[in-house]
């Protein structure tokens, strides 16, 4: 899809859940949205002048009906999707600038400002639910966990805060310690099981909901600059679950795969402008990206483009794998018929004489021997296929090795067993030899455990 161009800086980007329209907040105070199609048309929908101070952040209602929007302007003004009017303006919302806004339960949604403050608010009640004043720098994301109904907020402060919207408590349900960086963006995977935030300084830091909120379990380095937005894929690539699209101030839209720890590729280049946002349709299962910038325009990527090869492969996979079991099975067949052969010379052979028996001795090695070579056969056969399939793996590196030492693999805590499988000792194996020394198998610092790579991995793409 071309570029739309909007005709001023985007902070903010917004998808309708279930209609083919993006919302765009500008640095001028308004608010445009646009209309596309699965062929990359695109048309203006409307265009509604909010404030003459900067529209930072957009939120809707869960079908999309209402959108709320807020910026510099401590305000917060409610719009109808179906007329693009405005319907109702909070003003003074907030004490500073408010930076962030999250719709959570039905009729509710949070905000965030400059100065770290959180509120929970009723769109049918004018003021304030509750106030929670634990962050002392801005709010950069929010995440809404709707099996516990509990808002995680990351903050410039080095933090995050876990707040429980059930509570009638203003103070956090639980708080990390300071992760000595600022924690720009937010997102999660395995099934919500684990966190991953975007920083400063370019590492991907990982909290696992099991182990509590007070520190990371892991941090990926390799982004050369800082995170600032972050993004799940739709659940129908096989990697999703695993994988998240990250938006850096290098320009670069980046794939990631976590677990191990693998690029996947870049899905959209920005130039010199950061990428301040990044979203995908259809309430997160849609076939475009969109992703923006400070380069005035918003850039609509379709996945399919990117991930076509994922699907691929799993399909030429099963293939390869039915090939296997093909060979296997004519193999089998074939040493059946050997054994058939040597039972019916064995017979032959036992009602003739004592040379007979020499001969028949012979005729049995030789068909022993004739096994053995189907056998290897065999074995030499996937060997070759155990060596091709690891070619294919390879084929987007120089060296498996060199890919190692640029972007190094991770295993989270409790994740050694169930997110990868490793390879034991042969049955013939009576003793396990000691392998190298590896990091990530030795004791771990308390709280984390942080991997050495190459600062400047993602520098040449």
């Amino acid at each position: 899809m071309p570029d739309i161009p909007v005709g001023a800086q985007i902070f903010d980007l917004l998808f309708h859940p279930t209609e083919n329209v993006v919302y765009t907040a500008l640095l001028t105070g308004h608010l445009k949205a646009f209309t596309y199609d699965e062929q990359g048309q695109h048309a203006p929908a409307f265009a509604l002048p909010l404030s003459k101070r900067s529209c930072r952040c957009l939120s809707s209602t869960k079908d999309g009906s209402r959108l709320w929007a807020a910026g510099k302007a401590k305000s917060i003004f409610t719009i109808d999707t179906a007329t693009g009017a405005l319907s109702e303006t909070r003003k003074a919302a907030h004490p500073s600038p408010i930076n962030r806004i999250k719709r959570t339960m039905p009729h509710c949604f949070a905000t965030g400002d400059d100065d770290g403050l959180i509120k929970l608010w009723d769109d049918r009640q004018n003021d304030a639910i509750r106030e929670y004043p634990h962050h002392f720098d801005f709010i950069s994301d929010f995440l809404w966990l709707e099996d516990k109904k509990h808002l995680v907020a990351t903050s410039g402060d080095g933090t995050l805060s876990v707040i429980d919207v059930r509570g009638k408590k203003a103070e956090p349900f639980a708080q990390s310690e300071d992760q000595e960086d600022e924690l720009l963006s937010i997102v999660p995977i395995r099934n919500k099981t684990k966190i991953v935030i975007g920083t400063q300084t370019g590492i991907l830091s990982i909290f696992n909901r099991t182990h509590g909120w007070a520190d990371c379990v892991d941090r990926v380095p390799g982004h050369p600059s800082s995170i600032d937005a972050l993004c799940a894929l739709p659940s129908r690539y096989p990697s999703a679950h695993s994988t998240v699209l990250t938006g850096s101030s290098d320009g670069l839209v980046r794939a990631v795969q976590l677990f191990p720890t693998k690029l996947l590729g870049v899905v959209a280049d920005h130039g010199e402008a950061p990428v301040e946002r990044i979203a995908v349709d259809r309430g997160g299962e849609g076939i475009w990206v969109g992703s923006a910038g400070h380069e005035e325009v918003l850039k609509m990527t379709d996945l399919r483009e990117v991930f076509e090869d994922e699907d691929g492969g799993a399909s030429s996979d099963a293939d390869a794998d039915a090939d296997a079991d093909a060979d296997a099975d004519a193999d089998a067949d074939a040493d059946a018929d050997a054994d058939a052969d040597a039972d019916a010379d064995a017979d032959a052979d036992a009602v003739g004489d004592d040379s007979d028996k020499e001969g028949e001795e012979g005729s049995t090695v030789g068909v022993g021997e004739k096994k053995q070579m189907l056998k290897g056969k065999h074995k030499a056969k996937e060997d070759v296929e155990e060596s091709g399939s690891d070619s294919d793996s390879n084929s987007d590196s120089d060296s498996e090795e060199a890919d190692a030492e640029a972007y190094p693999e991770t295993v989270g805590d409790g994740d050694a067993g169930s997110d990868s499988d490793a390879e034991g000792p042969s049955a013939g194996d009576k003793k396990r030899k000691r392998g190298e020394n590896d990091p990530l198998a030795g004791r771990r610092k308390k709280g984390r455990n942080e991997m050495d790579a190459e600062k400047g991995f993602f520098t040449g793409l």
